[in-house]
């Protein structure tokens, strides 16, 4: 909601309560719109407000980097029995947890928290993150990257500056070739126990709660909300802004675009409840029968 000294912006009007609780000090948003501004910010006008917030927020938000020329950096903080593989490169103010193991060529970013008895696996890397204890990491798995964040104007395209973290809780494990984007203004955070299988993709702002599982080359779109327990085949794809209720299960390849209820199972593309997207694949099976069967008689 911003504050002094912050810049925020408005762009769906289906937000419209959060600009008129706003504290941000500056606003960017569209002529149509600047009445809805509360008195104690300033209106700043822009037909792209997104836009010209992202190109403001480049100016001034720069990600940390790797300061000096040592892998691990002299700052990091390891408790008793942390292991280290070769080439493996570690930023500033990093803490490791006890018994944590870091495998060849994995790269921590700066800041990172990383709890006890976790594993990191090669050629993993790790930003802008806090991670529980006993999360499981296989070989390279990204997490923290910056998310998908595109806006445009009349000068064209430009990527939206990602300020949010990445959180696992305690016991999530991730397959191989994983991707866990950092939020763009809120953290993405994945529960406790969850399970995540190789070649995902989660975007930012998602958050998953506890004891889920996600099957291979599935993918989470942009601030979806899944609640404990809930399920997802190899393929399923959630298009953004979606909630998954506790307890539901989303099948092989299903495509979801709308809210499933707690304990639903849903199939197809568009997903639908199971039943009824059985029922009408057996009801195009036999009209497909019935249709073929009469141009064999013709």
């Amino acid at each position: 909601m911003g504050g002094p000294g912050k810049a925020a912006f408005f762009s769906d009007r289906r937000y419209l309560t959060n600009l008129h609780r706003t504290e941000a000090e500056f606003v960017f948003v569209h002529s149509d719109y600047i009445d809805h501004v509360p008195d104690r910010s300033v209106p700043i006008i822009s037909p792209a407000p997104q836009a010209s917030w992202a190109r403001l927020a480049a100016r001034l938000y720069r990600p940390r980097m790797h300061e000096g020329a040592s892998p691990v950096h002299p700052s990091v903080k390891r408790e008793d029995g942390v292991m280290l593989g070769v080439g493996v490169v570690i930023g500033q103010d990093v803490e490791i947890g006890a018994g944590t193991r870091i495998e060849a060529y994995a790269v921590i970013g700066p800041g990172v928290r990383i709890g006890r008895d976790c594993h990191i696996g090669a050629h993993s890397t790790i930003y802008c993150a806090l991670l529980g204890d006993r999360v499981q990491l296989s070989s390279g798995v990204r997490i923290g990257e910056a998310g998908f964040g595109v806006s445009g104007d009349a000068r064209g395209l430009v990527d939206v500056p990602q300020l949010g973290r990445v959180i696992l809780q305690d016991d999530v494990s991730i397959g191989a070739g994983t991707c866990v984007d950092r939020g763009a203004f809120e953290d993405t955070i994945v529960g406790e126990a969850t399970k995540i299988d190789n070649m995902v993709q989660i975007a930012h702002n998602v958050r998953i709660g506890r004891n889920c599982i996600v099957a291979a080359h599935s993918g989470l779109s942009g601030s979806v909300r899944i609640g404990d327990g809930a399920m997802f085949g190899g393929r399923a794809g959630i298009i953004d802004h979606i909630e998954i209720g506790a307890g539901a299960k989303v099948a092989a390849g299903a495509i979801v675009f709308k809210d499933v209820p707690p304990g639903a199972m849903v199939s197809g593309f568009p997903a639908k409840p199971s039943r009824q997207f059985l029922r009408e694949v057996v009801w195009l099976e036999k009209n497909a029968a019935v249709k073929e069967s009469g141009k064999d008689k013709g």
